[in-house]
């Protein structure tokens, strides 16, 4: 009783949440540019003096990663952000065409509505805030049980900054009693006009299935090749810093790391100087044991977690200042674990012949993630271009795909929320912007007579309708009722006969 009475409360806050954030959408719909930029000032002011305490909250709340990474990603999600919108163009006029004589207008979408993962749930939730704002729309959150109540101070922060700063009441909500009704009740909320995704398949799936626009992303489970002509030290370095930044907790992290034979004693050489830590097969299958559980959906004990308490618990004994956790691999699929992904400080290994099978197996990888991300570290321009070509959204070259992924150390728009691209059933293949947030209407003037269309067109040329008519002659006079007279004589004999009954 006391479950159905805390869902029927859930439900009803839910469908508060949805009408006031309606109301907010219609508002904030109206601002101009530079209302925007001074809410979203504000709310990156908002986020760097409660970065810190967020991520206090967050490690502490679900036991994931690290209070200084999560920090950086609050920062990331906020004045990094920023920096990279703050010039997008996404309100009125957006691009005009003089030659083609069209205009391209930006309409926001209305009230969206942001799915949070427990793996960055102050930072996601920052993150989708301040690109909602920059398109002009009101976001409601739905949080991840587990990481609830920091979602919901993330949320609260940058609602109340918004609103200091001019934005409509209301403008950032989330819901207050989470559970899978009250999120499956938000997205099926006529108020609700796009869901954004971020979290588990399930939770994905079901948003493209509410008969609404939704952007989706999928499980990664990113290979790192290092091919042979790799500068080896900086590769191994950005690998674990990758791999340890924030314990591995974001989808894009490298979860497999491939090597070639004649690199290969280098390459475990400069790992083991750095702090990776390669388990024997035993050590190996006792840490598969722990960290998944129905076949190989991970274990959410140990996702996030240090290698030291990784090791504790499987009763194995690691070096100190060990960074990663290290297991030989020899195929892909349920017979070996570590193919798969991974949010976690623990790594896969896997030995080829050359460039070709890696190519194979970065393949064979990537069907367990397919369509997020790869990281390749190679000084071959030739070699990169042919993993360009593989199933995943980013090639990542020369970089940790953790930071390169979410456009830290790379080009990319900054972004928690990573598309997939049809490959792994997602709408977006690049990483979520405000521009994925915004209608755009098309201007377009007349340039040409539409009643001369065809005789203007020096290349409409069609020889076979030159000596042709649209009726032919012969039943054009049978048609001239008025000079048939034997027409007009079999009428009146009809008309007569009629009369006669």
């Amino acid at each position: 009783m006391e479950n159905f009475d805390y869902d029927l409360r859930s439900i009803q806050a839910v469908r508060d949440l949805a009408r006031l954030g309606k109301t907010a959408s219609q508002q904030i719909a109206e601002y101009t540019e530079e209302q925007i930029d001074k809410i979203l000032r504000n709310m990156v002011k908002a986020a760097k003096e409660n970065a810190v305490m967020l991520a206090k909250m967050a490690v502490e709340e679900t036991g994931f990663g690290k209070v200084a990474d999560k920090t950086y990603k609050n920062h990331l999600a906020s004045m990094i952000l920023y920096e990279s919108i703050k010039d997008m163009k996404t309100v009125g006029v957006i691009a005009h065409d003089e030659v083609k004589q069209m205009m391209d207008v930006a309409e926001p979408v209305g009230l969206l509505m942001g799915i949070i993962p427990s793996t960055n749930p102050t930072s996601t939730a920052i993150f989708k805030a301040m690109i909602a704002i920059k398109s002009r729309n009101a976001i409601v959150f739905s949080p991840h049980p587990s990481a609830a109540k920091c979602t919901m101070k993330a949320a609260e922060i940058m609602n109340h900054a918004a609103v200091e700063a001019g934005a409509p009441a209301n403008i950032i909500g989330c819901i207050s009693l989470p559970s899978m009704n009250a999120t499956n009740e938000l997205m099926e909320c006529n108020e609700v006009k796009m869901i954004i995704a971020t979290g588990g398949p399930g939770l994905v799936k079901a948003s493209y299935s509410k008969g609404k626009p939704a952007l989706g992303v999928g499980a990664g489970n990113c290979p790192a090749y290092i091919e042979r002509t790799a500068n080896i030290q900086k590769a191994v370095s950005d690998i674990l810093a990758s791999k340890t930044f924030d314990y591995g907790t974001i989808c894009a992290s490298e979860q497999s790391v491939i090597v070639e034979a004649c690199n290969r004693g280098e390459v475990i050489a400069e790992f083991k100087k750095q702090g990776g830590y390669f388990m024997s097969p035993e050590e190996t299958a006792k840490v598969c044991q722990l960290l998944f559980k129905n076949g190989h959906a991970m274990n959410a004990k140990f996702v996030g977690r240090s290698p030291q308490v990784i090791a504790d618990a499987a009763g194995i004994t690691i070096p100190e200042g060990t960074k990663v956790l290290i297991g030989e691999q020899h195929g892909v699929g349920p017979s070996y674990p570590l193919s798969y992904e991974k949010l976690t400080s623990v790594l896969a290994f896997y030995t080829v012949l050359d460039w070709e099978e890696a190519c194979h197996l970065s393949i064979q990888l990537l069907q367990n993630g397919i369509g997020h991300s790869m990281s390749l570290h190679t000084q071959d321009k030739d070699i990169v271009m042919k993993f360009a070509k593989k199933p995943a959204s980013r090639i990542l070259v020369n970089t940790g795909s953790t930071q390169g992924g979410v456009g830290a150390s790379t080009g990319l728009t900054p972004s928690f929320t990573l598309g997939c691209g049809t490959w792994g059933g997602s709408s977006v293949s690049e990483n979520v912007s405000p521009m994925h947030l915004i209608n755009i209407k098309r201007v377009a003037y007349g340039l040409k007579d539409c009643s001369t269309l065809a005789s203007a067109d020096p290349t409409f040329d069609y020889p076979e309708l030159s000596n042709s008519s649209e009726v032919p002659a012969s039943l054009a006079e049978n048609m001239d009722i008025a000079n048939n007279e034997q027409l007009v004589k079999l009428i009146n004999e009809l008309v007569a006969a009629m009369a006669r009954g």
